[in-house]
């Protein structure tokens, strides 16, 4: 399953990254970094937008050659999108920590860093490189995921926590988290289903935000979750592949608000 072999890589890669820069050299440094609120940004009235930036994928290989995160995040700053998601695992997805600042320093926008998180040394390192927010999984956590989230809001980082059915739901649900990712993507064979929003959505309380994660093509798709009830939506790829037409991504964001 590809997700048993991210996490397997995620294992060897932390290895050498604790042996290379041990927490103790960096932990200190993190308490005068502030954090831009990401959990604000995903709080407006209507549907809000969380715009990702992402080379590669596992399932669809490179999916932007001439990738420049700095270039992306200066156009998602120009238009009306609420949050900006990077990639940061590096074998499958082709992403870099550096990315995290790179598009920090050109947008004002909150920063998720989306990655594949299964230390808590993770944690303090995504403070360290400059995110504002964190992606939990609870099919990769399980019964570690509340002392990840306890541990991720004591440092000042939010954290969307991402589920694929109900039983993951009801974990995320009884650790008391306030923003859900519902992720329209099986995470064991990568096909996807928007359905999979309706599915859950209506077993979560109205107070906390809903995420729709995957799969998103259309503006008609956006409608449709926000007929439902998602709060906001996560687009990588959509974006990705279209991101020079900037009217076009524009007009696709406008029908899709409604404006």
């Amino acid at each position: 399953m590809i997700l048993d072999e991210i996490v397997s890589y995620k294992m060897k890669q932390l290895k050498e990254e604790k042996e290379n820069q041990p927490l103790y050299k960096f932990e200190h440094k993190i308490i005068d970094i502030n954090t831009r609120n990401f959990r604000e940004s995903l709080s407006k009235d209507g549907m809000s937008i969380i715009a990702e930036i992402k080379k590669a994928s596992p399932s669809k290989g490179i999916i932007k050659k001439d990738f420049n995160p700095e270039v992306i995040a200066n156009i998602y700053e120009k238009i009306n999108i609420d949050a900006i998601s990077v990639l940061t695992e590096k074998k499958f997805f082709k992403g870099k920590d550096e990315y995290i600042r790179l598009v920090k320093g050109v947008t004002t926008k909150p920063i998720l860093r989306k990655d594949f998180i299964i230390d808590e040394y993770q944690i303090f390192q995504a403070k360290y490189i400059g995110a504002d927010a964190i992606l939990l999984i609870v099919s990769i956590l399980k019964n570690k995921l509340k002392s990840f989230y306890k541990l991720a809001e004591e440092l000042g980082l939010q954290c969307i926590v991402e589920v694929h059915d109900r039983a993951e739901l009801e974990i995320a649900l009884e650790a008391e988290v306030q923003i859900i990712g519902i992720n329209n993507r099986n995470l064991k064979d990568f096909t996807v289903n928007l359905k999979n929003t309706e599915a859950l959505i209506k077993y979560i309380p109205e107070e906390k935000i809903i995420i729709s994660e995957s799969g998103i093509q259309t503006s008609e798709d956006i409608l449709y979750l926000n007929s439902i009830g998602a709060n906001a939506v996560l687009i990588g790829e959509t974006f990705m592949r279209n991101i020079e037409d900037i009217k076009s991504i524009n007009d696709f964001i406008s029908k899709a608000k409604g404006e």
